[in-house]
């Protein structure tokens, strides 16, 4: 498959502060890639390093093959971005932000009259097309934002904490509309917030330092960390201390912990050893509103290799 983006032992140095280290990315056409980090892991330098923004220390970076340092104009050519937190002038109206930037691109006449128009249907905006900007929320100016990265229908789109500041509404509406615009779209998004990157992207880069921790399907990523069978208990009555430690006892059981009235176990043992387990828990006298396995989530993954290099 033709790779749309790729990153080549990327190294930035701020002042001596070494924001990349040697950080090697490959993207193929059409996927979808959450950059997942902690703050200050080096997201919004890698995403301004392939928007032309900054250059690196070394290192190469190249979007369908155009270098993004010595080739910007071609490589931007294929990319809608938005980095950071998208600011547009309160005196203007979406229309006339929209025209001003699809004439920076090149565009005119017809042609950039019926994008206009389409972005705003997209995003939702069309009722506000005429509305000065000053007036908008938060997160209508994160639609608008949105509305100048699909301006001239660009096959990449690099997104920079899209949903950063939002309240809870606004931070489901952009997600919505970000899974409806990925189709037939190369996706690269930038997050530090776990359930955006599981809900809009199919696979994830985790990085941190500056350094790649991991890349693959957050699905391989699930199976690659589950060595344990996490067990999830949930009793009608609490357990104490006491009896929290007695089941720390029992066959196969490598960890408990206590969440409310929920008990969750991580398990070495198989199926029938779990059958087991649950029948000496309920003859130690309590009783069990539901038993179940549960599979390793993302934060999981997520904390685990972001907590082995601090």
């Amino acid at each position: 498959m033709r790779e749309a983006i790729v990153i080549e032992e990327l190294c930035k140095y701020y002042n001596g502060f070494l924001a990349l280290d040697n950080l090697s990315l490959k993207i193929a056409e059409d996927d979808d890639v959450g950059l997942l980090g902690p703050n200050g892991a080096g997201k919004t330098t890698t995403i301004k390093i392939l928007c032309g923004l900054i250059s690196p220390s070394s290192g190469r970076a190249y979007i369908y093959g155009a270098d993004v340092v010595e080739e910007r104009e071609k490589a931007l050519s294929h990319v809608g971005a938005i980095i950071e937190t998208p600011e547009f002038y309160p005196y203007l109206t979406p229309e006339e932000v929209l025209s001003y930037l699809g004439r920076l691109r090149g565009m005119s006449g017809r042609t950039l009259e019926d994008a206009i128009t389409e972005a705003l249907e997209r995003v939702k905006l069309r009722g506000w097309a005429k509305v000065k900007i000053g007036k908008f929320s938060r997160g209508m100016k994160q639609r608008l934002a949105i509305a100048q990265a699909l301006l001239h229908n660009p096959p990449i789109l690099i997104l920079d904490e899209p949903a950063l500041g939002l309240d809870p509404r606004g931070m489901v509406e952009v997600r919505e509309m970000l899974k409806e615009v990925r189709e037939r779209r190369t996706v690269f998004y930038a997050s530090h917030i776990l359930s955006e990157i599981t809900q809009v992207c199919d696979k994830v880069a985790i990085i941190n330092r500056g350094r790649l921790l991991a890349y693959d399907s957050i699905d391989n990523l699930r199976k690659k960390f589950e060595s344990k069978l996490k067990i999830e208990v949930e009793m009608i009555r609490p357990p104490s201390a006491r009896q929290l430690r007695q089941i720390g006892r029992l066959d196969d059981v490598a960890r408990v912990e206590r969440v409310g009235n929920k008990v969750l176990i991580e398990f070495e043992g198989d199926r029938e050893a779990s059958a087991k387990l649950m029948e000496e828990i309920r003859r130690m006298g309590h009783q069990l509103v539901s038993f179940r396995t549960v599979g390793i989530t993302l934060e999981d993954v997520y904390l685990k290799l972001v907590e082995e290099t601090i």
